[in-house]
């Protein structure tokens, strides 16, 4: 499988966030806007990557402080190879400008403006860009499922008390329309987090094949996970293995899926239903 590496900033003005209108390929297409993003040239380290793109296509000089913020793995269609996938890893920075600065788009932008979360579902923006931005909590939920893909979002989480000790699962799923269409958690026994998660992650699964859904994205704020699913590190644990291969063979149903790593406080609905799992079982 081909992978994709770009570099990402996110650039803040008080609760906005930079976005840049792309220059368009074909004269029929759609205009996009994105995070200002770039290519890693050979030899270049990302930092170095991310300071040229931000000079290159914003045409000012990077003098102020960069930090690393994240590093997303998904999964999407290839255009260029009809309905096979391309992995895809774009290495995140928060990128702070002097104050004053003049943005002058160039090359492979038009445009820019700095946006509020609830403005986000007014912008066609790329589904790379709209998933750092979901990840971030910068993007109006709803906006964000209307506007990325035509897919649902299966949000899964695993908690074990005790590492290992008493462990639950959760599943919340939306769809493209932002419509609740299910929600539930069980209790796994004694186990690990990390089988816990796995565990959470294939009942994930097996709920949104029960619906139907053909288009799917898992999130978790689980990173190690998420990197596993996308084939960024490999399975070391033999407890996980099988539940592995299990999420594999269920995943031949779906057309396309991707998955997502969120910060925890994205991740709020499923936690609660696995912790409601342990609390459930505990009851008198």
């Amino acid at each position: 499988m081909k992978q994709r590496v770009r570099v990402v900033g996110i650039i803040e003005n008080g609760p906005e966030v930079l976005i840049m209108k792309k220059s368009q390929g074909r004269v029929d297409s759609a205009s996009r806007w994105e995070l200002p993003t770039g290519k890693i040239k050979f030899g270049e380290q990302p930092e170095e990557a991310i300071e040229r793109t931000i000079e290159e296509y914003l045409g000012i000089e990077l003098t102020k402080r960069m930090e690393l913020k994240d590093v997303v793995t998904f999964l999407a269609q290839n255009p260029a190879q009809g309905t096979s996938q391309l992995s895809n890893l774009y290495i995140v920075y928060s990128v702070v400008l002097n104050e004053g600065t003049k943005i002058v788009p160039k090359d492979r932008y038009t445009a820019y403006k700095y946006i509020k979360p609830d403005e986000v579902g007014n912008y066609a923006l790329d589904e790379a860009s709209a998933i750092v931005l979901g990840m971030e909590g910068r993007i109006n939920p709803k906006a964000h499922y209307k506007e990325v893909a035509n897919s649902a979002t299966v949000y899964v989480d695993g908690s074990s008390r005790g590492n290992p000790g008493p462990s639950g699962i959760g599943y919340y799923i939306v769809g493209e329309d932002g419509q609740v269409l299910a929600t539930g958690g069980e209790f796994i026994g004694f186990a690990t987090s990390r089988v816990a998660e796995y565990y959470a992650l294939k009942e994930g699964c097996k709920r949104a094949i029960e619906l139907g859904l053909r288009t799917v994205r898992f999130v978790s704020d689980n990173l190690m996970l998420v990197n596993q699913m996308n084939g960024v590190y490999k399975i070391k644990n033999n407890d996980i293995r099988p539940i592995y291969d299990d999420i594999q063979d269920m995943l031949e149903c779906f057309e396309a899926c991707a998955f997502m790593h969120v910060a925890r406080e994205q991740n709020v609905q499923a936690d609660a239903q696995a912790n409601m799992a342990i609390d459930n079982q505990f009851l008198e």
